[in-house]
Formats: C-alpha cells, sequence, structure tokens
C-alpha cells in the first residue's frame, strides 16, 4: 500500500490534548512516527501553533524532517488561497483555512486531515475547494477526520 501525505492542520495536533479528539489524533501521530504516513506542516499551521499552549507548541518538536515535513507557502499557494477567498469557498477573516487547502494541495498531499467540521471536514466546503481546484488546473483534495483515516490500519508495522 503506498505511503500517503497526509496534511495536518493545527486541530489534529491540539486534538492530541483534546479528550474529544485525543484517541484518533494520537494514534495518528504515532501512525506518523512509526512512518505509516508522512505528516506534512505549513507555515500557517506553525503560526497558529505559536497561540496555543506550550504542550501543545512543542509536541512537534518530536518529529524529524522526515516524519513531518515542512511545506514552504509559495507565490502558487498564495495564489491559490486567494482564488479560494473570491470564489467565497470561506469567508476572508478564515484564511488561514484557505492556505491550509491550497498548501496541501500545492505540494500534492494525498489528503488534509482535521477536525474543523465548519470550514474543512465539510461536504460543501470540499466540493467548492475542488471547483477551484479543477478551474486553477489543480487535482482534487480530499479531507478528512483522523478517526476515518486510522480505522483499519492499525495492524501495520506493529501498530
Amino acid at each position: 500500500m503506498k505511503k500517503l501525505r497526509i496534511y495536518l492542520d493545527t486541530s489534529v495536533i491540539g486534538g492530541c490534548f483534546d479528550q474529544e479528539f485525543q484517541e484518533a489524533s494520537v494514534k495518528l501521530m504515532e501512525m506518523i512516527r512509526l512512518d505509516i504516513f508522512t505528516g506534512l506542516i505549513s507555515n500557517v499551521t506553525i503560526e497558529e501553533l505559536e497561540n496555543a499552549p506550550e504542550r501543545v507548541r512543542t509536541s512537534i518538536t518530536e518529529f524529524d524532517n522526515e516524519q513531518l515535513v515542512r511545506l514552504e507557502q509559495t507565490a502558487a499557494v498564495r495564489s491559490l488561497a486567494d482564488a479560494y477567498l473570491a470564489d467565497h469557498v470561506v469567508p476572508i477573516r478564515y484564511e488561514d483555512d484557505a492556505l491550509h487547502v491550497a498548501s496541501a494541495t500545492v505540494h500534492n498531499a494525498d489528503m488534509i486531515v482535521s477536525w474543523n467540521f465548519k470550514h474543512l471536514v465539510n461536504f460543501q466546503r470540499i466540493q467548492a475547494f475542488n471547483a477551484v481546484n479543477l478551474k486553477e488546473g489543480y487535482g482534487l483534495i480530499d479531507i478528512r477526520t483522523p478517526q476515518e483515516l486510522i480505522y483499519g490500519r492499525e495492524k501495520e508495522k506493529g501498530f
């Protein structure tokens, strides 16, 4: 099975410390640590973590650069995020969500993983993001919760 490159938004990292989301978030992070998945984060994720409690902020420092790849915000990422905003996929005040999706799309992530049901893990928004992606010459992006991704893969690499 192909090793998936999954983009983590900030909610997944914070979810490791939230009772409601902890179990699936921690399992997903362990799967990244065990090289079942490659994690991807952007400068947006890192900037959002600056406002998080210290234990959340520092939790990603235990991963090396191959386990958790840091993506650059390129002109192409900015342009695609602007296209999402111009098409009202997300409101302008949620620009960071547009940047998360644009980073994942431009850098060829297989999937975005998030607990953000309002702006990301949402059928109508996923369709709207993908309509813009196609219009702008990019492929489709899938957006799922950690829970959806980890179930059924627990037996890989002795997990």
